[in-house]
């Protein structure tokens, strides 16, 4: 069996400590001017990558980067691990138990939420494919993919500004979190069924995939979700605390995404799911959770999102047309969407507008979708950028837009994103 040498070993250890090093201190430098980590840490892999160190000093990122394929090799091990834990994370955040108790409004605010963007999405790229950057693809699962991409929300980045505001306990906060998790389960459901139309690996027929991704996913948030809370009470009583639930998550969210990557739609939706039903259980303590948070949101959170940055030539894949466009497509259509829901569900116009800003928040979850779409040859580097920015856009808007939009005669405290 081939390991990696004393040469790659160094080289491997150089790559992870510069980009730990220059995303902690950027993600502070970002927190100073009140945006989010995420926004230092895709700015450094810009400069890491090659558009900014491999054009001021190319053989330093060829050194660095480039040169050692086993080395590189092994990071993207760790990429895909961290991108894993992400969506674990992800799913942490969803609470059935409050979607159901918030009800039709909840309902009414996802559903318009994901169907109005996810139609804009759709209908622009397939009418114009070439201006979006679909080369010689299915124009179909193109168009199916950029409606996804514009319906999902990113609901750590929702339940961060909510709390920030104030807003997190109040009905409207309850309302927007609850919507944002179906609006999650959702768009994740349909990534994985786009994914199994793209042809993965598997030795599964598409239908066969698509069958069972649906009847793993009503295991999961059922059985699944009922398996885990009758196991964690054992685990917390018999285990070492934190480290027994800390390391059998961990477990069981690998296996859970070996399953899903098995399948042929990607590990992050079975991650994605046993977050969901793990962090649904009445056992899964707060502070677990928040150990789990601060681990992987400090550790290999960057790592992901640096690695972006050193895949990718912002400069000359930078279309202003193509992300203006994008920018249009996603602002008007969760906004339009969330808000008429809300309007429905008992709003004012007003409240119907923080409500459309909130879902507007989208974070770390198109970078994800993006790049698993670019990896499969599914959109160019163009396409991602403009996904990319429209990420950062929206994630760093949504706060200052909701608060401005709640405003009342008093003046509710500055949002700080960490």
């Amino acid at each position: 069996m081939n390991s990696l040498t004393h040469t790659d070993v160094i080289n491997l250890l150089l790559q992870l400590a510069a980009m730990l090093l220059l995303a902690r201190l950027l993600a502070e430098a970002a927190r100073k001017f009140r945006q989010p980590a995420v926004v230092g840490e895709l700015l450094a892999g810009i400069i890491l990558g090659p558009t900014i160190l491999g054009t001021v000093s190319p053989d330093t990122f060829n050194s660095l980067f480039m040169s050692n394929p086993s080395a590189t090799m092994a990071l993207d091990g760790f990429v895909q691990i961290a991108v894993i834990l992400l969506l674990f994370i992800a799913g942490l955040e969803v609470e059935l138990h409050l979607v159901w108790s918030q009800g039709k409004a909840a309902l009414s605010i996802s559903l318009l939420g994901l169907v109005i963007p996810f139609g804009l999405g759709f209908i622009f790229p397939y009418i114009f494919p070439e201006f979006f950057g679909l080369a010689d693809g299915n124009r179909m699962l193109f168009s199916l993919f950029m409606g996804t991409a514009m319906s999902i929300t990113a609901l750590p980045v929702v339940v961060r500004i909510l709390m920030d505001l104030n807003l997190f306990k109040s009905k409207m906060g309850m309302l927007i979190v609850a919507a944002a998790m179906v609006n999650d389960i959702i768009g994740w459901l349909i990534f994985s069924v786009i994914l199994s139309f793209m042809g993965k690996s598997s030795s599964l027929s598409l239908l066969q995939t698509v069958g069972i991704t649906l009847l793993f996913t009503f295991f999961m948030l059922t059985v699944g979700k009922a398996l885990i809370n009758k196991l964690l009470p054992w685990i917390n009583k018999k285990l070492a605390w934190p480290g027994g639930v800390l390391s059998l998550s961990m477990v069981f969210c690998f296996i859970s995404a070996a399953f899903t990557e098995w399948l042929g739609i990607h590990a992050i939706f079975g991650a994605f799911l046993l977050g969901v039903a793990l962090g649904d259980s009445e056992h899964m303590s707060e502070r677990a959770k928040e150990i789990v948070h601060q681990f992987i949101n400090n550790i290999f959170a960057p790592l992901f999102f640096v690695s972006i940055g050193l895949k990718i030539n912002f400069v000359l894949s930078f279309d202003i047309m193509l992300v203006l466009a994008v920018l249009a497509i996603s602002f008007t259509g969760k906004i339009i969407g969330s808000g008429l829901g809300a309007l429905r569900g008992g709003f004012d116009l007003k409240e119907s507008m923080a409500v459309g800003f909130g879902m507007n928040a989208r974070g770390a979850m198109e970078i994800i979708l993006g790049l698993i779409a670019l990896e499969n040859g599914l959109i160019d580097e163009k396409l991602f950028v403009a996904l990319v920015v429209m990420a950062i856009v929206t994630s760093m808007s949504s706060g200052p837009l909701m608060k401005w939009s709640v405003k009342k005669a008093e003046e509710l405290p500055d949002p700080v994103v960490d």
